[in-house]
């Protein structure tokens, strides 16, 4: 067990509080083992009726998983630690995407990464104005992991692959607009929730929408259109020529984004959510994930892309292949080809 995760059950309520305050309570593998396992323990517990996730203290729920260890992975192992770390995470995603028992997940603050891993299988999902949620990995050279693409793939309106593209982040207002969080509460009013779903967790739906704030108009809604423009196609080329057709400041911007990217991970980004929509089963979702994830952990793009904006924070990463033409249909199904039968990621 861990100290990063707090694990307490208060009545018929069990607590999971994230406790990494100074790395954003980024996931570990000993976080995702402790969560693991007090889920496991609870679910036959009839005694607990639903489960609270929030953080114990600081600036953000989730900043998302151990990027040094995949990194330092990637470097020094053959992506033999970095596979073990990916394995099990997603197991937890799986766990918690099938739990019977409700999950109400409190994302305030930062949420990204490996926190939309764990708040998004929640059946209750609460935004507030603190709330900053994205899936940037395009920017390390990696893709939307932790299930992203099968909740990406199902926002409709291309939403999801515009976030998976640009790493766009979304404050309260806009994760409540876009079906991402199910309730917008001020911040100040979260003890409040918390003390009242312990007092009755079987009323956890009818409390938070009773202690719900009208969230402020969502910006992105503004763009909704243009997204879905834009973003139309599941090929990387349409999407940058479509917005370099487009002369005003709102497709130049998201063009410099676009171009600052991984051209392997947008792709790749692109593939995922297009199999994720065909997928009827969140194992299968996982399966094709860690695939992806298992190879494109030890291609050049990721340690690079880690140096270039999280350990130098010089943002210069060279790209390789360093165009969208460079990134072939045949890379790409030997991304997602199937491993070995004994290698192959299996739900708990």
């Amino acid at each position: 067990m861990t100290d990063d995760v707090l694990i307490h059950t208060h009545g018929a309520v069990g607590h999971l509080s994230l406790n990494r305050p100074k790395a954003i309570h980024a996931l570990t593998i000993d976080m995702c083992h402790a969560m693991s396992a007090a889920l496991t323990q609870w679910s036959a517990d009839n005694a607990v009726e639903a489960v609270i996730l929030d953080h114990a203290e600081g600036r953000g729920f989730c900043a998302g998983g151990d990027i040094n260890l995949l990194r330092h992975s990637a470097l020094n192992d053959g992506g033999v630690s970095g596979r073990k770390f990916f394995y099990d995470e997603y197991r937890l995603n799986h766990q918690m995407f099938t739990y019977e028992k409700p999950v109400v997940a409190f994302m305030d603050g930062i949420t990204m990464g490996g926190g939309v891993g764990i708040a998004m299988p929640a059946k209750f999902r609460i935004a507030t104005e603190n709330t900053r949620f994205a899936m940037p990995e395009t920017g390390i050279g990696l893709f939307p992991d932790v299930g992203g693409g099968w909740y990406l793939a199902r926002l409709g309106s291309r939403l999801g692959q515009f976030i998976a593209l640009t790493g766009a982040r979304l404050d309260g207002a806009e994760c409540v607009w876009a079906g991402i969080a199910t309730h917008y509460l001020p911040s100040d009013k979260l003890a409040e929730a918390k003390a009242r779903i312990i007092e009755n967790p079987a009323r956890a739906g009818g409390i938070l929408s009773e202690l719900s704030a009208t969230p402020p108009e969502a910006r992105i809604a503004a763009n909704a259109d243009r997204i879905a423009r834009h973003f139309a196609s599941d090929r990387f080329e349409d999407i940058l020529a479509s917005l370099e057709a487009d002369e005003s400041d709102w497709a130049a911007k998201e063009l410099a984004t676009l171009r600052s990217k991984s051209p392997q991970a947008c792709k790749v980004s692109l593939h995922e959510l297009a199999a994720a929509e065909g997928f009827t089963d969140f194992a299968q979702e996982m399966r094709n994930e860690y695939r992806a994830a298992s190879r494109v952990l030890t291609r050049p793009d990721f340690a690079e892309g880690v140096r270039a904006v999280i350990v130098d924070k010089s943002n210069d990463p060279a790209w390789n292949p360093a165009t969208p033409e460079g990134v072939t249909d045949e890379m790409l199904d030997a991304i997602f080809a199937p491993l070995p039968a004994d290698e192959e990621w299996k739900p708990l």
